[in-house]
């Protein structure tokens, strides 16, 4: 599991030397995660969920702000398909169901989710949205105007949507080993019915 000092890696100057500690010391986090996520979900779904851990291969200079590892798609790729991912910055550990860089059937689905709103809805107040995955910023779903960052994430060429919980570095509790799984597999069953919408539309 991840712990404070997963947090530590993005103070590491230099591409190569947080790389190196990326792929040492989060890296295996995001497998052995993903090996229970997938177990976990796969019960539930239709297909079984494939692990794509994030390489950063095209990266030449700077060194990456997060990191992350996606758990749906294919064995060639992730994007294209509605999937969960999980996320580590500076600041959080985030769980996603995500819909980024302009997925297959991105409009269809969009809509799918402004005609399914109250679903979106019935997620408690520990959610939180994205509509950019690029910056670390997050909306608390019950705050947020959902109608207005659903219609944007349709018709904008660039729009995003992700939504799930994040885990700050300051949350003693849910950085316990045992409690930190908990949570992620929790938040994770919870955004089930919004994949399988997902998927619905993309059949």
């Amino acid at each position: 599991m991840f712990t404070k000092e997963s947090f530590d890696v993005f103070e590491i100057e230099g591409l190569d030397a947080r790389m190196e500690a990326i792929r040492a010391k989060i890296q295996p986090v995001f497998q052995a995660i993903g090996e229970e996520v997938v177990s976990a979900l796969t019960s539930e779904l239709e297909e079984e969920l494939m692990i794509h851990i994030a390489q950063h291969r095209r990266r030449t200079a700077y060194a990456p702000e997060s990191t992350w590892a996606a758990f749906g798609g294919n064995k060639r790729g992730y994007k294209k398909f509605p999937h969960f991912e999980l996320t580590i910055n500076e600041d959080y550990i985030g769980m996603w169901l995500s819909f980024i860089d302009n997925p297959e059937f991105e409009k269809e689905i969009a809509q799918a989710f402004i005609d399914h709103q109250s679903l979106i809805q019935t997620l408690d107040e520990t959610f939180v949205v994205s509509l950019d995955h690029t910056k670390p910023d997050v909306l608390k779903l019950k705050e947020m105007d959902l109608e207005k960052g659903l219609i944007r994430w349709r018709d904008v060429k660039k729009g995003e949507f992700m939504v799930g919980r994040i885990i700050h570095k300051e949350e003693d509790k849910q950085l316990q080993p045992d409690a930190q799984l908990s949570y992620m597999l929790s938040t994770y069953q919870a955004l089930l019915p919004l994949y399988n919408l997902a998927y619905k539309v993309r059949k």
